[in-house]
């Protein structure tokens, strides 16, 4: 997410805090069925490996893994209403049996468990185990261990409302004519040698953590309403008066859309990506033509530094009634037309996108390395950035988690974006230019699909360099 106002996003997220302690029912919203409605549901378990080159780094750590969801949704006449089925097959690449999974349902975060925006129903492929975490964490039991190896499929209905939202646009909800629905289709959670990542939503930053997979998700809205969306996309007619619109999108982390009237406009990047550009009725043609040069251009400098962008599209949704400045989903932004967040929040395509990371607990890995690449795009080099820090307290790190950042909102832009961003323009001239692009381009080529960690890229950094980079990660607050 790129920079907001830094006073709206510490009230925001203070207020989300104080909602989601205050709403800790587990109530389950979502009901286990024995119906057999949609048959090309069915539970299946099959044994068999990931196919090769599709799945996280390091898979014996993180599974479930090579997920691939489809998804058949129909929209209401408004566009901020949606119902349908999912279907998500998934393997187990770690070396012991799996005896559950965990949806999250990220979307009940904002109406918390009183009043749930998304809900599962008709459960196929396992059990309804609860919900949790403010109704954010559905567990569901799989009906026999799935072994090393196995791959297994669970289907369900899903219904999900964008909220209301009467000052502002959000990445999920809707305002005036215009819904977003980020982070509103389920997913899957990720389980590591740590246990399952069921952290709470953060309205700081992101609380998200998803490996790669592949979605194909069907709209079926009314013709006068667009529906840009992650991956790409393709319209056949509907029923009179309604279209259908097919996103097909391989290793991304999540998918994403909009409904509403937007005017669009689009355009192929030098290195022959599609960017299609829609804008809300607030936001002027004009603008809409200079976003889309810079898109652009913001992909091609990122391909040049990071290693080429590897999806055929990207759309772009302009609307000034955001209350942040952007907001990044795979092949998909959201922004409040402003030039420098829209080449952070494409930046994001690299970090978080393809090279992916705990956003709870390491923000730092994708929010200080799109803003430094948001500086190299747009050649600012950070000279004496590092004179002017001045930290607030022992325990604060530029490392540090969103639980720590939820204490301190104030604090969260300055040291993980600024600081952060700062931290490796120290990096780069401690080490030499040629060496710090290599390391980049190489840590990226390494993690490609995969997740990043601190130590990983501590010690692909020392890996680049003779100089002992131990005083310097000390110096910078950077651990792990």
């Amino acid at each position: 997410m790129s920079r907001s106002a830094r006073l709206l996003a510490a009230l925001l997220a203070c207020f989300a805090l104080i909602a989601s302690t205050a709403g800790t029912s587990t109530a389950a919203t979502s009901t286990a069925g024995t119906s057999t409605a949609g048959t090309s549901t069915a539970a299946t378990s099959t044994a068999g490996t990931a196919p090769a080159g599709h799945g996280p780094r390091n898979a014996s750590e993180r599974t479930p893994a090579a997920a691939a969801y489809t998804v058949d949704l129909t929209g209401g006449a408004s566009g901020d209403d949606w119902s349908g089925h999912e279907r998500v097959s998934f393997d187990n690449v770690s070396t012991e049996p799996l005896h559950e999974v965990v949806l999250r349902l990220w979307g009940n975060a904002h109406g918390g468990c009183s009043a749930p925006a998304v809900s599962v129903t008709r459960l196929v492929g396992g059990a309804e185990d609860g919900l949790s975490v403010g109704c954010t964490a559905l567990r569901i039991a799989l009906p026999t261990p799935l072994g090393p190896g196995g791959r297994h499929t669970i289907g369900f209905d899903v219904t999900m409302r964008a909220p209301e939202r009467t000052d502002s646009a959000d990445r999920f909800g809707r305002h005036g004519a215009y819904s977003y629905f980020g982070n509103a289709l389920p997913v899957l959670a990720v389980r590591d040698t740590t246990g399952w990542h069921l952290d709470p939503f953060t309205d700081t930053g992101e609380s998200f953590y998803a490996l790669a997979a592949d979605f194909t998700v069907v709209l079926d809205h009314p013709a006068a309403l667009g529906v840009p969306a992650t991956g790409r996309s393709s319209d056949t007619p509907g029923a009179t008066g309604r279209t259908v619109t097919t996103a097909t999108a391989r290793q991304v982390r999540d998918f994403a859309w909009a409904a509403g009237p937007f005017d669009t406009v689009s355009g192929v990047s030098a290195g022959g990506v599609t960017i299609n550009v829609h804008r809300t009725a607030g936001v002027g043609a004009a603008d809409a033509q200079a976003m889309l040069a810079t898109a652009g251009s913001a992909l091609d400098a990122h391909s040049r530094a990071f290693g080429a962008y590897p999806y055929p599209e990207l759309d772009a949704v302009l609307d000034d009634d955001l209350w942040f400045s952007g907001m990044e989903y795979p092949g998909f932004v959201l922004d409040r037309v402003k030039a420098t967040a829209l080449v952070h929040e494409v930046a994001h395509q690299w970090w978080y996108g393809i090279v992916g990371d705990d956003q709870y607990h390491q923000p730092w890995l994708d929010e200080s390395f799109a803003e430094y690449a948001t500086d190299l795009a747009l050649g600012r080099d950070g000279a004496g950035c590092w004179s002017t820090v001045a930290w607030v307290s022992p325990r604060e790190r530029i490392t540090n988690g969103m639980a720590y950042w939820d204490d301190h909102p104030e604090r969260y832009e300055t040291v993980v974006y600024d600081y952060g961003a700062c931290a490796l323009h120290e990096l780069r001239r401690l080490i030499g230019t040629d060496t710090m692009t290599r390391l980049l381009h190489g840590y990226a080529r390494e993690h490609w699909y995969g997740v990043s960690s601190t130590p990983a890229f501590k010690a692909a950094a020392q890996g680049a360099t003779a100089e002992d980079l131990t005083p310097f990660w000390a110096a910078h607050r950077i651990d792990g």
